[in-house]
């Protein structure tokens, strides 16, 4: 595994408890609006972290630290997940998975072999513009079935950033893909130092954004907007 980046603490990322977050190198999708350039670009990338050294900082935080978060870049894309989620899960802590979806097949092996304690997705557009936002060739039936596994896992959210590109209409569809789900966040969109200029694009206002919480609450059983 091939790790970027390793926040010590977080009390805001696994609902509930917390956590340290492991930041995988390396994403198939090409986000306008994702801040995290050296997890993304090859051009780029971070100097990898030493699985070592997180397991000995893992083991020292027990009774201190509840879980441990995988994420990116994209998690899925690393060969040993598995294995690492597996010697986190046996360090006694729980496990939270993301994913931006696009390898239904990683996901559902995790959750048969019993490894994932939460599973947060990131969807990014309507099915019909999901290549134009995410910049990359997307296979959108992937999507589709991972957010079917995902609507069956026991814990879970799914979550929209809210791309100013993005009409209103657009909005509608993808609650339209996640309908029925129990937890789903609108985020904040940040336009600054993101993988590609977005300052001629401008904010939706609070107005705009509670009116698409509103809207969101005919598909999904709760919605909250994420600062």
């Amino acid at each position: 595994m091939q790790v970027g980046g390793f926040q010590k603490t977080s009390l805001t990322d696994y609902p509930g408890k917390i956590c340290s977050i492991i930041f995988t190198i390396g994403c198939n999708f090409r986000c306008p609006y994702c801040y995290n350039r050296s997890l993304v670009l090859p051009e780029e990338y971070a100097k990898p972290i030493p699985l070592e050294e997180i397991w000995q900082y893992l083991g020292k935080r027990k009774g201190k630290i509840d879980a441990v978060e995988f994420t990116g870049g994209e998690p899925t894309l690393q060969k040993d997940l598995i294995k690492q989620i597996l010697r986190v899960k046996e360090m006694g802590f729980s496990v939270k998975l993301d994913t931006n979806g696009s390898n239904p097949e990683v996901v559902d092996a995790c959750i048969k072999k019993n490894i994932l304690d939460y599973i947060a997705m990131d969807v990014k557009a309507p099915l019909g513009k999901y290549e134009q936002v995410v910049g990359s060739c997307v296979d959108v039936n992937k999507i589709k079935n991972s957010i079917d596994i995902i609507k069956n896992f026991k814990d879970y959210e799914f979550r929209t950033t809210l791309y100013p590109a993005l009409t209103y209409e657009d909005f509608l569809q993808i609650f339209e893909l996640v309908k029925g789900v129990k937890n789903y966040f609108l985020q904040v969109c940040s336009l600054e130092n993101t993988l590609r200029d977005c300052s001629h694009l401008k904010q939706f206002s609070e107005e705009e954004m509670q009116n698409l919480k509103k809207s969101a609450f005919n598909f999904v059983n709760n919605c909250e907007i994420r600062r």
